[in-house]
């Protein structure tokens, strides 16, 4: 059947405000332009993130009822501890406030001055704590991947004959590790396959170098792979998941994504003097070792959610969901980043607005807009979010797409929301041209995205 269902009921609901464009127009006048300053309250359709923003199932709710606060050893810490275990085989596991909280240690113990951090893309949070850390963050996906009308199924691939020419050019010694975002987030929720994993760990081997997974969406980078990578299609989920995390030797995961929950991070480690060195981190900033920042119910509820996630009926909803929206923007002729990926679709913002110049960040305007129109907030994902000026020659330097990410959060909307995204979308686009060019005019220098503010052109 063509009907996409929900493999769920709903029984308990939270109010949506319906709002006019001329208050929203106001409300993005005081939020200096940028969505990420607007209150959720005034948000009719939220697409800003999937991080944190999952609906919670009844088991994961009555998990938190039983939740263990004991400070060390709770309860709650061993059935976390053995549910990962026995997804992901690692025998390290430090439980983290979320993702970028599980960065900031594994990157000040291996990162600094002098290191280079290769992965396909890193992430915002990512790419930021590797430089807070002194070492140099170098993205190396494949060409396909920054080529938004490309419909290579694995476009989240990391380049291995590029990754060998970094490891000659600056020593295996300066890499500590090598990072493979699984899905490919800034490249457009793109997955990575198994075949490149494998190519790429055995370049790693060969160097000495560790491989991490940055798995905040291995669930549905599993579910990719199983749906598009020859000889895949008869294993279960379960069994391409871990066959990922076994191709590592560890792996950043912020839970907030495919652990279905609002709150949580996990570090995972293969070498013991790693993990070592990272418990003290952890004790002298977020926690002790068995709860790491969480409370007893947050870890229930992870527990219950990295296997919730794994369910396979869910996820054919979860991919085919997000296929759909991609489906019916491309049908009216809207440019988006093919194949549709996991958890968002991304527009071409570049191609949607080709009137307005790279430096009047197309994609922060067409976020701007959606707002404006429909209630509707996103994220851009380009200039703002990954430009930079060189500090010595005053040039900026931006990326290779400018992409506007529409984010599904986990279990929260139905199709009928989906339907009127995709309709928003369509009525901006069919008035592009009004859209006007956005100027920054007050940034932080780093994370940028988060707090910077815009006057219109």
């Amino acid at each position: 059947m063509k009907t996409i269902i929900e493999p769920f009921k709903i029984k308990m609901v939270e109010p949506i405000k319906l709002t006019t464009p001329e208050h929203r127009d106001a409300i993005l006048r005081r939020s200096h332009f940028n969505l990420f300053q607007v209150p959720a309250e005034e948000v009719i359709i939220d697409l800003l993130t999937d991080s944190g923003t999952s609906a919670m199932s009844s088991e994961q709710w009555a998990g938190m009822l039983r939740g263990d606060e004991s400070y060390a050893g709770a309860r709650s810490w061993y059935h976390f501890e053995g549910v990962l275990r026995e997804l992901t085989g690692m025998p390290h596991i430090l439980p983290t406030h979320q993702g970028r909280a599980s960065e900031r240690i594994l990157f000040e113990l291996v990162g600094g001055p002098g290191k280079v951090i290769p992965s396909n893309n890193h992430f915002d949070t990512t790419r930021a704590n590797i430089e807070h850390s002194g070492a140099r963050a170098v993205d190396l996906v494949i060409a396909e991947g920054a080529q938004p009308r490309s419909r290579h199924p694995f476009k989240g691939n990391i380049d291995v004959a590029r990754l060998e020419a970094l490891i000659a050019d600056v020593g295996p010694d300066r890499i500590p590790l090598c990072m493979a975002t699984v899905t490919n987030n800034s490249g457009g929720g793109q997955p990575v396959s198994l075949a490149n994993l494998r190519a790429v760990r055995e370049a790693c081997r060969r160097h000495g170098i560790p491989l991490f997974l940055d798995a905040c969406r291995f669930a549905e980078n599993a579910y990719l792979i199983k749906r598009r990578e020859p000889g895949q299609h008869d294993r279960s989920v379960r069994a391409i998941a871990r066959e990922l995390f076994d191709l590592a030797d560890g792996a950043t995961i912020s839970a907030k994504k495919d652990g279905l929950v609002n709150i949580g991070g996990v570090l995972l480690m293969r070498d013991p003097a790693l993990a070592r060195r990272a418990d003290d981190l952890l004790i002298l900033t977020e926690g002790f070792v068995t709860y790491g920042g969480l409370a007893g119910r947050d870890l229930e509820a992870m527990a219950r959610g990295f296997v919730e996630v794994l369910d396979e009926d869910y996820l054919h909803y979860r991919l085919r969901s997000v296929e759909y929206l991609g489906e019916h923007l491309l049908a009216a002729g809207i440019p988006i980043v093919e194949p549709p990926g996991g958890h968002a679709i991304y527009i071409d913002a570049a191609a949607f607005c080709p009137h307005i110049p790279p430096e009047q960040f197309p994609g922060q305007a067409l976020v701007c807009a959606l707002y404006r129109h429909a209630g509707i907030r996103a994220v851009e994902i380009g200039s703002v979010m990954f430009g930079r000026v060189d500090p010595d020659t005053g040039e900026s330097a931006r990326p290779p797409m400018e992409l506007v990410r529409l984010a599904i959060p986990r279990r929260v909307y139905t199709q009928s929301h989906i339907d009127y995204t995709v309709e928003a979308a369509i009525e901006v686009f069919e008035r592009r041209e009004q859209i006007r060019g956005l100027r920054m005019i007050d940034a932080p220098p780093a994370l940028r995205h988060f707090t910077a503010k815009f006057v219109e052109v």
